[in-house]
C-alpha cells in the first residue's frame, strides 16, 4: 500500500542556517533553534546537519528535548534550554551538560543551590510578558547573579515579524537599559530580529523558523515536501455531496480523489473547501471537510487519474498552506504527524 511521504531537505536547512549566519553581524555567533522536534522535522537528524554546517550552539524548549539533541550530537556543542531549570530537571541538566536559561527568582535559587558552578544563562522580559524577569526583579538580583558568571543574557522580541512595529524599538531600548555595561554575551533576535538589522544582533542570534524555510525569511529555501497517495477515485453526479455534513455539493459531473492524510497528520480541518493540492503544476481543490485520516479532492479537470497529490512542495509552501487555514507556517510544520514515511535528503554538496 502506498504511504504518505514527507520529504525533508537537510541540505536546504543547512543552507538556510548559513544564509542567516551571513546576515548576522560579523562578530555575532549564530545558534540554531531545534525545539519542538526541530519544528516537527526530526531534532536528531536536523541537529546533526546543522552541526555539520557549523552551528555550535542549539536551543530547545525543555530539558527532555535537550536530551534528544545531546544524544544526537554528543559532547561539545552547547545546548540551551528556554524553559530554564524546572523542578525535577537537575539530574538531566547536570548529566547531559545542558545550559538552562533561568527565567525567575525561583529558578535562579534552584540552579545556584543544586548545581553551583554549572553553566546557565538568564532570560529577561523586555515587554513580551511571557518568560523572563522584569526590570525590577533583575535589578534586585543582578549583582548577585553576575557573580555566578552567566554565559548569556537574552530576551525575545514580540513583533519582529512586523519590521515597522513600534514594539521592536521599545524592546531594544529596554534590553539596552537592562543589560548595558554588563560584561556578559547578549542575545535578542530570532529569525525576525536578524532581519531587522545589526543593531538587534548583539553577540548571538537564534534563528528558528527561518532554518525551516518559513516566513519572515523570504529568501529561505523550502525544506519540506509532502505527497499524499490516492486511495480511491469515484464519479459523482450533479447534486451528490462529499464528506461529513455534506459540506460540498457537485454542481457538475465530477471525479473525486480520496487521499491518505487528515487532521491526525497535522493537516488542519480548517483546510476543507479552502486549500488545494497539486498534480504537478495543476491545482486541485479540497472539497468537503478534512477528516481524521482522509481528504477528498476534485480532480475532474486532470487528463490522467493521479496516483498521488502534493500538499507541500514547489507549488505550495508551508506558509501558503497556512494562509488557507488562517494560521501560520509554524503550526503547519510542528503539526506534521508521525504516520508519514520520512525521507531525508542530504549530501548533494
Amino acid at each position: 500500500m502506498a504511504t504518505a511521504t514527507l520529504s525533508i531537505d537537510l541540505d536546504a536547512i543547512a543552507a538556510n542556517w548559513r544564509a542567516l549566519d551571513r546576515l548576522s553581524a560579523a562578530d555575532t555567533q549564530t545558534a540554531a533553534v531545534v525545539k519542538a522536534d526541530a519544528y516537527g522535522l526530526g531534532a536528531a537528524r536536523v541537529a546533526r546537519a546543522l552541526a555539520q554546517a557549523g552551528a555550535r550552539r542549539f536551543f530547545v524548549a525543555c530539558a527532555e528535548e535537550g536530551a534528544i539533541v545531546r544524544q544526537a550530537l554528543g559532547a561539545g556543542p552547547q545546548i540551551s534550554v528556554f524553559s530554564g531549570h524546572m523542578a525535577g530537571d537537575t539530574d538531566t541538566i547536570y548529566d547531559l551538560d545542558l545550559t538552562p536559561m533561568l527565567n525567575s527568582l525561583d529558578q535562579i535559587t534552584r540552579h545556584l543551590e543544586s548545581l553551583p558552578g554549572h553553566p546557565f544563562g538568564i532570560q529577561l522580559d523586555t515587554g513580551m510578558n511571557r518568560l523572563g524577569m522584569e526590570a525590577a526583579e533583575w535589578e534586585a538580583v543582578a549583582a548577585f547573579v553576575l557573580k555566578a558568571k552567566p554565559e548569556l543574557i537574552m530576551s525575545h522580541l514580540a513583533c519582529a515579524d512586523a519590521p515597522g512595529h513600534e514594539m521592536n524599538m521599545a524592546q531594544l531600548a529596554e534590553f539596552h537599559a537592562m543589560t548595558d555595561g554588563i560584561d556578559v554575551p547578549r542575545s535578542l533576535s530570532a529569525t525576525g530580529g536578524i532581519l531587522l538589522g545589526p543593531e538587534f544582533h548583539f553577540d548571538l542570534t537564534r534563528p528558528g523558523i527561518g532554518l525551516y524555510g518559513g516566513l519572515p525569511f523570504e529568501a529561505g529555501q523550502p525544506t519540506v515536501a509532502l505527497s499524499l497517495p490516492v486511495i480511491q477515485l469515484r464519479e459523482l453526479a450533479i447534486g451528490e455531496t462529499v464528506g461529513y455534513s455534506c459540506a460540498w455539493t457537485a454542481e457538475a459531473p465530477s471525479q473525486i480523489a480520496t487521499v491518505q492524510g487528515g487532521y491526525a497528520d497535522g493537516l488542519l480541518r480548517a483546510l476543507g473547501n479552502r486549500a488545494v493540492l497539486w498534480a504537478g503544476d495543476v491545482p486541485c481543490p479540497i472539497v468537503g471537510r478534512v477528516s481524521m485520516d482522509l481528504i477528498t479532492v476534485d480532480v475532474s479537470h486532470l487528463e490522467q487519474a493521479p496516483r498521488q497529490l502534493d500538499i507541500l512542495g514547489p507549488q505550495q509552501t508551508v506558509d501558503d498552506l497556512a494562509a488557507s487555514a488562517d494560521t501560520i507556517g509554524y503550526e503547519i510544520l510542528t503539526g506534521l504527524g508521525g504516520r508519514y514515511v520520512r525521507r531525508y535528503i542530504e549530501g548533494r554538496g
